[in-house]
């Protein structure tokens, strides 16, 4: 009987998606990207909402595992981490997202200044229709997760009230900061890159920078941004992998937080309504429409988890 060996055709590689495939995770990466553009959204809701959230952490973990090993000056093991970087799923949805920001930061300032309110109403609904979600996402849901979800709901609740005025003439150095931080509320739902920038003071002076391509700036933000990625990515797909329900259940509870900032009718604020501010008030007169486009968002969102899980 003739023996067979596996020979170099039987490693493992990387297979190209199609284009069709290719297309839907730039889309996804696209819908990440518009949705950090807004305070009280997390780009992570996003991913976790259309089923790639999982896979996301792991591919930026692995390509941080990769950028750890060159500053240490190990480059063969960097190219070895480099090759199990899931290249075909990461470079299409962080091209969508990169898309995202640059060609759509200007539209959400003017949709958020001339349209506050249906403009939060639309984002209070696809959060709520997201925390639907994410709850089904719990393997073995139970009372401990609900009562972890409510304590950080209304944790984070409290937190998100606290804000900083604006910070005057910012230097390089503080959009580094500004990167690392606002970069590790992008990758964990519930909490938006751009509410914490709005927290620190710094969101106008990002939007500006992206806006008009401030490039010492973007650098710096950039740094920030990359560093801040790679040692939050390593420790959430840890803690994802050793506490799956109850890191999902934490998410929930900060997405039940965020609620704050995108409630439409803030109080107290003048002219300043819609997403990003935080003192609540009663509805406004301009309240069916609202209302009812943040029932429309929800169903979206849950209709559209509901076909990602069909097609997995």
């Amino acid at each position: 009987m003739a023996c067979h060996h596996a020979g170099p055709a039987s490693v493992s590689r990387p297979v190209r998606p199609s284009a069709a495939s290719l297309l839907l995770l730039a889309l996804r990466g696209f819908a990440i990207g518009s949705a950090d553009l807004v305070p009280g959204v997390s780009g992570g809701t996003v991913a976790l909402v259309s089923g790639i959230y999982p896979r996301l952490v792991s591919a930026v973990d692995a390509g941080a595992r990769s950028a750890g090993r060159v500053f240490k000056g190990d480059f063969r093991g960097a190219l070895r981490a480099a090759g199990r970087v899931d290249r075909w799923f990461l470079t299409p949805v962080v091209a969508g997202a990169a898309l995202a920001v640059l060609s759509l930061a200007r539209v959400v300032e003017d949709l958020l200044a001339d349209h506050p309110v249906r403009t939060a109403a639309v984002f209070f609904g696809l959060i709520a229709g997201s925390v639907w979600v994410a709850w089904r996402i719990i393997r073995e849901p139970g009372a401990l997760h609900g009562a972890v979800a409510g304590l950080v709901g209304i944790g984070s609740f409290i937190l998100f009230g606290l804000r900083s005025s604006v910070i005057t003439d910012p230097g390089w150095y503080v959009f580094v900061g500004a990167g690392a931080l606002a970069i590790c509320a992008f990758i964990l739902p519930g909490v938006s890159g751009s509410f914490m920038l709005l927290a620190i003071g710094m969101y106008q002076h990002v939007l500006a920078t992206i806006n008009d391509a401030r490039l010492v700036q973007l650098v710096g933000f950039a740094i920030g941004a990359a560093v801040g990625l790679g040692l939050f990515a390593r420790f959430l797909h840890r803690s994802m992998d050793r506490h799956h329900d109850r890191v999902v259940a934490v998410m929930i509870g900060l997405m039940l937080g965020s609620f704050r900032i995108l409630w439409p009718w803030p109080a107290g604020l003048g002219d300043e309504t819609g997403s990003g501010a935080t003192a609540l008030g009663a509805p406004g007169p301009d309240f069916a429409v609202p209302v009812g486009l943040a029932a429309a968002a929800a169903f979206v969102v849950v209709g559209f988890s509901a076909w990602v899980r069909r097609r997995a």
